[in-house]
């Protein structure tokens, strides 16, 4: 018998039996349906990050207090003092870092704030007035702060679209004075509506004059990181040397082992970032993987009784002349047939929930997910499929093929 005829026969068996093989197959669906929709998610989540990351720029040098994270114990050591107003001051000279075009200190936390009654908690972040040039995010309403008033400690605040709308829904916020721990702040400015962007939600923020923030709002000398841009994209690996050896210089660090900081570049943040969301997908996608098991053994064990089921079937077709060979690839086929229907189906189920949950993210969080189909994923979950198949059909195929023809068309 032919291929064809074969691949005929495994598929009028199966009709036979519609309703089994589609709870048989219901393990296939569900793995793979959820292997692609981890996939996909996690895709449209690196797209986004990877976006934020490059929306400041290639020439945007990030300095952050503590040792450089490379596993959960390296967590507190973020959270370091290490960074201080002399380092920005030796920093700021340009025989120190001779490409540094601009360099912004920032600090932040989050505390509430009060108009009247009302109130809301954004997060509030301590900058210079070169924070709407680097973030590329400017007042539509109001001005950005000074740099006199970030040397007299001015209590002056530009607010979120949000805050505004939470605190002066019905009414003009500019001149107007808000309250953050017990203090009066004046309403400068007004952030129009941009959403995530840069790892922050520019709706619900309130930037101060960093020196303000220190002083009154946090309590601190120190700062939570150094934001630099370098004058060219091709002085920006020059310039992240000479701030280490400045930084070294200036905390009197001789070995490098020892550094209290460290430096990212857009560049090695998009790696660091692509490599997290890569195997944290293939974590999870393993994870989702272990349906594919446990629909292998439950289609090895339908087959085994569908072999024993059509025990007369089976003898009459090597009656009339059928082989071994034919039973065994009989059997075999229906089994791959049943799990790449279960792949294709999941595949459609996978693609069709992520593009929901993406929308739904885009449109409720205000995030520019992106829905990413995974073709390669896809395409492996096909092949898996139909190897979960053959794989835990050999058995059964094996013993349909291996009966004796005589005892078979006596089975009852």
């Amino acid at each position: 018998m032919n291929a064809k005829n074969t691949l005929k026969t495994a598929i009028t068996g199966l009709k036979m039996q519609r309703s089994r093989s589609l709870l048989t197959i219901l393990g296939i669906v569900i793995g793979i349906t959820a292997i692609i929709m981890v996939t996909a998610l996690g895709q449209g989540a690196q797209n986004l990050i990877l976006g934020e990351i490059r929306s400041i720029g290639s020439k945007v040098i990030a300095v952050a207090p503590g040792r450089q994270p490379e596993g959960p114990t390296d967590f507190i050591s973020m959270f370091s003092d290490s960074l201080k107003e002399k380092d920005l001051a030796v920093l700021r000279k340009k025989e120190n870092v001779p490409h540094l075009a601009k360099i912004m200190p920032i600090v932040f936390g989050s505390e509430v704030m009060a108009y009247q009654a009302d109130t809301y908690r954004p997060t509030i972040i301590g900058g210079t007035d070169l924070f709407a040039e680097i973030y590329d995010t400017y007042p539509d309403k109001g001005r950005i702060f000074t740099e006199e008033e970030i040397k007299s400690y001015a209590d002056v605040v530009i607010i979120g679209f949000k805050v505004k709308n939470e605190l002066f829904p019905d009414s003009d916020a500019l001149n107007q004075k808000v309250r953050i721990k017990g203090r009066n702040f004046r309403v400068i400015g007004i952030l129009p509506h941009k959403g995530q962007s840069s790892f922050f939600n520019f709706d619900e923020i309130a930037v101060l004059p960093y020196t303000t923030a220190q002083r009154y709002i946090f309590g601190i000398k120190y700062f939570n990181r150094f934001t630099v841009e370098a004058d060219s994209e091709d002085s920006v690996l020059q310039t992240v040397e000479d701030i280490r050896i400045t930084l070294r210089n200036s905390h009197g660090i001789t070995d490098p082992a020892k550094d209290d900081f460290f430096i990212e570049t857009q560049a090695s943040a998009i790696d660091m970032v692509g490599t997290i969301t890569s195997v944290l997908t293939l974590f999870l996608a393993s994870i989702a993987a272990i349906s594919l098991l446990v629909g292998g053994i439950g289609i090895m064990n339908i087959m085994l009784v569908s072999v024993t089921e059509r025990t007369r079937e089976i003898g009459l077709r090597k009656a009339v002349g059928a082989t071994a060979k034919d039973i065994l690839r009989q059997f075999l086929f229906e089994a791959a047939l049943l799990t790449m229907l279960g792949g294709i189906i999941g595949i459609l189920l996978g693609a069709l929930f992520s593009f929901g949950i993406s929308l739904i993210l885009s449109k409720a969080l205000a995030l520019s997910w992106a829905f990413v189909f995974p073709v390669k994923a896809a395409l492996l979950g096909l092949i898996i499929s139909a190897a979960v198949g053959l794989i835990f059909g050999l058995y059964p195929a094996r013993k349909a093929s291996s009966k004796n023809p005589i005892e078979s068309l006596r089975y009852e």
